[in-house]
């Protein structure tokens, strides 16, 4: 199972009220709903390995510099040779490094990459991994790495954790007519304002969708608009020769990465015991975690008692 942590952390945010603080008034939101949202996957789903897959860079300069508006609207500062930092709500930067150490006392390996984002990560993970694999995320663009024969699917939260929806081919294909390797090109196609993703302007779901039907593909597309017999009304044609620089670089930036190194990890769950156990315990109180740490820490348990 591969968390796309940021992706839960700001639902659990925004979806946990932020009265909810410890004694220093650090809010615990965030923090208490990831963990009740990793308690109910667990036991749900059942996985034997876990990864909290991170943001080491949210919006890597390689991505920016093909497109420069790519998650531009989402920049609450640039740093001149760094990483430009994300608009945030403050009371939830204050709970990351709880986060991070929650998750570290679970024994839950938290797996980044320099100038990558989480889906590359994801991605990476999710390749070639030779057993069944759920991409747990709320972020569409994800849909490209479903694959039956490979046993890869995604869990999709975007309609809330009591909702959860899982994402097969067939529900790809359902939902936007293509095939989910063709998804990163329609996604391209189509664009997507929420990573400031231009899209081919006049070209929304359904054209985008019929134009892969017809072409496969955004070669196939790219070659047909740039041939006067191929069968391409003269509208759709002119739109994609006016997009012809975007199309160019698109692809780059939607389709995610999937030959990063990354370092090995131990991501199997086991239950916590010991002194992580008593630490994790102790925070019940001192964090106000509610029963949140005590539900995580039951389904951990139940997965090693079915080992």
């Amino acid at each position: 199972m591969l968390l796309d942590t940021a992706s839960l952390y700001f639902r659990a945010f925004y979806g946990v009220p932020d009265s909810l603080k410890r004694a220093d008034g650090t809010p615990v939101n965030a923090v208490r709903g990831l963990l009740d949202m990793i308690a109910k996957l667990v036991a749900e789903f059942e996985p034997t390995e876990l990864v909290a897959c991170w943001d080491d860079d949210w919006r890597p300069a390689w991505r920016v510099a093909l497109i420069p508006s790519y998650k531009g609207h989402r920049v609450e500062r640039a740093v001149p040779g760094g990483v430009d930092v994300e608009e945030t709500p403050p009371g939830l930067v204050r709970q990351i490094p709880l986060i991070r150490e929650t998750l570290g006392l679970l024994g839950i390996p938290i797996v980044g990459a320099a100038e990558h984002e989480a889906d590359d990560v994801i991605g990476t993970l999710a390749t070639g991994a030779g057993r069944p694999v759920d991409v747990v995320t709320g972020d569409r663009d994800l849909f490209q790495l479903v694959d039956d024969e490979a046993s890869v699917r995604v869990i999709y939260t975007a309609r809330g954790m009591s909702k959860l929806e899982l994402v097969t081919d067939a529900v790809v294909v359902g939902k936007y007519g293509v095939l989910p390797q063709q998804y990163a090109d329609f996604a391209a196609l189509r664009g997507d304002s929420s990573d400031g993703l231009p899209g081919v302007t006049g070209v929304g779901e359904k054209t985008a969708a019929g134009l892969i039907q017809q072409f496969v593909d955004l070669d196939g597309i790219v070659e047909a608009a740039a041939d006067a017999s191929a069968p391409m009304s003269a509208g759709v044609r002119a739109k994609l020769a006016a997009s012809a620089d975007y199309l160019a670089v698109a692809p780059r930036v939607v389709e995610v990465v999937r030959d990063l190194e990354l370092p090995e990890v131990d991501a199997r769950l086991r239950p916590v015991a010991g002194e992580r156990r008593a630490a994790l315990e102790g925070l019940v109180d001192e964090w106000n975690l509610g029963g949140s740490i005590g539900r995580v820490l039951a389904a951990l348990d139940a997965v090693g008692s079915v080992e």
